[in-house]
């Protein structure tokens, strides 16, 4: 692997999913990982190394729809991400739940949408199953280093009524299966990850989901689905005063 090469993977590996440094009682059971491949996988680059938010003005508000369903509890929440700067230039874009704002790993072109869910999912499987952030982390990494397919997919297939004509790609990924210590976290050896990225809409990121297979490996009827979905743009927000929490704009909303 060249040194450029080894600097983005290793990018890749601390930024996007904020790898810590100590260890833990699960990563030191992790199998040891193949032999990195000369390149980013195109999933990770697709992911993380695009630049999402080029052609997007300063002082515009993408909005994101979360709906986190099933144990520990149910929670609707609207993700905001505020443009900073022309394209995000300056990675310097700012992000709110319904907690106020929240600080991400940067210094990554793609959009901080992903990292942001990311960084919950990771977090929520701590708290699950007990385990360490890093372990993971590593599996979820590890999946996408493997080259998982990118396949063509429409909003109507995804059930998102309110992107007509718009083109997507996918990749869906299981990063548990196969795990030598999935006796620790059974109820989420199945767990799949699904994202969808597409040019049509700003900022890149059509949907991301999670689900928990029901009973049977059963997506039909998930034991538990996290998603977040792009729900449009709004453009020339008033910018927040330094330190202040953002608040959401009166604009008009944006074509897509």
């Amino acid at each position: 692997m060249n040194a450029p090469h080894a600097r983005l993977r290793a990018l890749v590996a601390a930024c996007a999913l904020a790898v810590v440094a100590a260890t833990n009682a699960f990563a030191a059971d992790a199998p040891p990982a193949s032999a990195p491949s000369p390149d980013i996988a195109p999933a990770e680059r697709m992911l993380f190394m695009q630049p999402h938010m080029t052609g997007i003005e300063p002082m515009t508000e993408l909005d994101y729809a979360v709906d986190y369903s099933g144990p520990p509890a149910k929670v609707s929440d609207t993700v905001r991400v505020i443009v900073m700067s022309p394209g995000n230039a300056k990675n310097d874009a700012r992000l709110t739940d319904r907690t106020g704002n929240v600080d991400v790993p940067g210094g990554l072109p793609c959009n901080p949408v992903i990292i942001y869910f990311l960084e919950h999912d990771i977090t929520e499987m701590q708290q699950l199953t007990g385990g360490q952030k890093r372990y993971f982390q590593q599996r979820v990494r590890l999946a996408l280093a493997a080259s998982p397919a990118i396949t063509p997919v429409s909003a109507e297939a995804l059930g998102l009524k309110n992107s007509k004509n718009v083109n997507a790609r996918q990749i869906v990924i299981q990063p548990y299966l196969n795990d030598p210590n999935a006796d620790r976290f059974a109820q989420c050896v199945g767990k799949r990850y699904t994202f969808v990225i597409s040019d049509d809409v700003p900022g890149r990121v059509l949907l991301i989901r999670t689900e928990v297979p029901g009973a049977g490996n059963d997506f039909a009827h998930p034991m538990q689905k996290e998603t977040i979905a792009f729900q449009g743009a709004l453009k020339n927000i008033s910018p927040p005063p330094p330190g202040a929490p953002v608040k959401t704009g009166n604009a008009p909303r944006a074509s897509r």
